[in-house]
C-alpha cells in the first residue's frame, strides 16, 4: 500500500538518556497511533514525540505504521561507509600508542566507526588530532558528559588562540564525529555557529617558470613527476597512486582510479610527457605503481615536495611552490586557452563547476581584453 504520509525518525538525547523521536507534519491519525505508543512522550525542546530507544520499540513503531505511513530512517540509520572501495585502514599506530601522563587518547569506538566508514588516512590523522586536542581541554571530565555551553567555549578559545576557519571546521566535525556517528546523538550541537569558508585565490605559475622547474629537475624521474602533475592536473595523491597500467597511450589519457570523494576519472596525457614516460620506464622499470621508491612501493610524499622546491629554487622561482600550485596553474592556463570551464571541472574531478569558478578570478584572458583607462 502506497502512502505520502510518513515519520521521520530522529536520535534525541533527554536527560542523557538515548530516545527515538517521531517527526511528521501534522495529521490527527498519526498522533493517534503514535499516543498508543508505551511511554511516548512530548518534548517542548525539540518539538517532538519520543520514546525509549530500544530495539522492542524501533520494531514496535514499523509494526505500528506498517502500510499507513512510511518510515523515514535517513537521519536514524547512519551505517553508510563512506569510501566503499578503499582498502581497509591500519589505525594500529594510533592504538598502539604508549600512554602518557596527562594525555588522553582517542577512545577505541571512535577509531573503529573511523575504519568502518573507511575515511582517507588523511581524514583519520585530522580528526584523531582535533578531538584529541579537545578531549584534553576537558582532562578531567568524560566527554559523554559535555554540552554545548563545554564545545562553544572550546571553540572560542580557538578562535583567541588566532585558528583559521579552516581548522574551526575541522574541529566542529572531529567533535560531531564523536557524539552524532560513534553514540547516534546527532540532536547535541545542531545549532552551533560555523565560521564563514575562507575564499583564497589560488596560487598560479606562469607557463615560463613552470617549463623552467620541469628543466631544473635532477634525472628523468623526476621530470616525469613535475609534468604529470601540472599536464594532468593531478593532486599529489593522485599521482602516487597512478599504477603502471594508468597511463593509456592509446587514448592519450591518465586514468585516475579512487580520487577525492571516491571518484574515478581520467585527464589528459600530454604527447611530450608520454616521450618521457618511456624513457623513464626503459630506465626503471616500474613494477606496481608508476613511481616507486628504491626498495618498490609507493614513493614518498616528502620526496615529490622536496622534487618540487628544489626544482623551483634552481629555476630561481621565488614563490613556494608545491603540487596543488602546479594543479592550478593546470587549471588556469586551460583557462586562459579558451578551454570551456565545464571540461576543466571534469578533468579536475569537480563534483561542481562552482569550484571550478574560482580559476576564472585569477585567469587574465579576460582581463587582457579591458581597454587601459589611462590610454
Amino acid at each position: 500500500m502506497k502512502t505520502s504520509k510518513s515519520i521521520t525518525l530522529k536520535h534525541l538525547l533527554i536527560n542523557q538518556k538515548k530516545q527515538i523521536g517521531m517527526q511528521f507534519n501534522s495529521d490527527r491519525v498519526i498522533q493517534r497511533l503514535v499516543e498508543t505508543l508505551p511511554g511516548v512522550t512530548w518534548s517542548e525542546e525539540f518539538g517532538l514525540f519520543y520514546i525509549k530507544n530500544s530495539k522492542t520499540n524501533l520494531e514496535l513503531i514499523f509494526k505500528t505504521f506498517r502500510g499507513f505511513a512510511w518510515i523515514n530512517g535517513n537521519y536514524f540509520f547512519s551505517k553508510k561507509i563512506i569510501n566503499e572501495d578503499k582498502p581497509k585502514l591500519n589505525l594500529e599506530r594510533y592504538r598502539n600508542r604508549k600512554s602518557k601522563n596527562g594525555t588522553k587518547y582517542c577512545p577505541e569506538s571512535y577509531l573503529l566507526k573511523l575504519e568502518l566508514k573507511r575515511y582517507s588516512a588523511n581524514t583519520v590523522r585530522n580528526y584523531v588530532s582535533c578531538f584529541e586536542a579537545f578531549i584534553n581541554h576537558y582532562y578531567n571530565k568524560d566527554p559523554i558528559n559535555l554540552n554545548e555551553t563545554d564545545v562553544r567555549a572550546y571553540l572560542q578559545l580557538l578562535i583567541q588562540q588566532g585558528k583559521s576557519n579552516s581548522y574551526l571546521n575541522l574541529a566542529i566535525n572531529s567533535i560531531k564525529f564523536f557524539y552524532e556517528i560513534v553514540h547516534e546523538m546527532p540532536n547535541r550541537f545542531y545549532s552551533i555557529e560555523r565560521p564563514r569558508k575562507e575564499r583564497h585565490l589560488p596560487e598560479v605559475l606562469s607557463k615560463e617558470d613552470i617549463i623552467k622547474i620541469i628543466n631544473n629537475t635532477n634525472n628523468i624521474k623526476h621530470k616525469c613527476i613535475v609534468g604529470l602533475l601540472y599536464s594532468s592536473g593531478l593532486r599529489r595523491g593522485e599521482l602516487l597512486n597512478l599504477l603502471v597500467t594508468d597511463i593509456d597511450s592509446n587514448r592519450m589519457v591518465v586514468k585516475i582510479n579512487n580520487a577525492k570523494g571516491n571518484k574515478d576519472r581520467i585527464s589528459v596525457l600530454s604527447p611530450s610527457i608520454l616521450k618521457d614516460l618511456r624513457l623513464y620506464y626503459k630506465i626503471y622499470r616500474p613494477k606496481t605503481y608508476l613511481f616507486e621508491g628504491q626498495n618498490g612501493g609507493k614513493y614518498s610524499v616528502t620526496s615529490v615536495i622536496n622534487i618540487i622546491a628544489d626544482a623551483a629554487k634552481k629555476a630561481g622561482v621565488s614563490k613556494k611552490v608545491t603540487p596543488h600550485i602546479l594543479r592550478h596553474s593546470f587549471a588556469t592556463h586551460l583557462l586562459e586557452n579558451g578551454t570551456d570551464i565545464r571540461h576543466i571541472q571534469i578533468l579536475l574531478g569537480h563534483s561542481s563547476t562552482k569550484t571550478t569558478e574560482i580559476y576564472t578570478h585569477v585567469a587574465n584572458r579576460s582581463f587582457m581584453e579591458i581597454k587601459d583607462l589611462l590610454s
